[in-house]
């Protein structure tokens, strides 16, 4: 068995997603997958459980996974495969499209005549919300 096989084997190990708090439970799960890959308790390639499987031992609805996971391909710390599951990117990846994202905001804040300052705050306040 694979180093990342055995990750995938463990995941997400003890964490449970706690029920009484504020924060809503794919957002609890998509922090802790980007916290574990950030570690490297999910080294880059690590095949993640299934939505159903993955629900099942969380004890959440399967809905609650796939949303996760949805937000973090969007992200760019997995990605989704097909038949092959959903891994975990290497980090050099997910910065990848950090940095298109990021190349897009500053040119959409230049062509509406933003400074660099303004655009600082934009991004700032777009980040507090989420």
């Amino acid at each position: 068995m694979s180093s990342a096989e055995r990750a995938a084997a463990q995941f997400p190990g003890s964490w449970k997603p706690n029920t009484g708090s504020s924060v809503p439970l794919f957002e609890q799960l998509r922090l802790n997958i980007i916290e574990q890959a950030d570690n490297g308790t999910l080294a880059p390639g690590t095949r993640l459980p299934a939505v159903r499987s993955l629900a099942g031992e969380l004890g959440v609805a399967p809905h609650t996974v796939a949303r996760a996971y949805k937000e973090l391909e969007a992200a760019g710390v997995v990605a989704t495969r097909g038949r092959n599951g959903t891994v975990v990117c290497a980090r050099d990846e997910a910065w990848g499209s950090l940095t298109a994202a990021a190349s897009e905001f500053a040119a959409a804040a230049k062509a509406q005549g933003a400074s660099f300052a303004e655009a600082v705050q934009l991004l700032a306040a777009a980040y507090d919300r989420h």
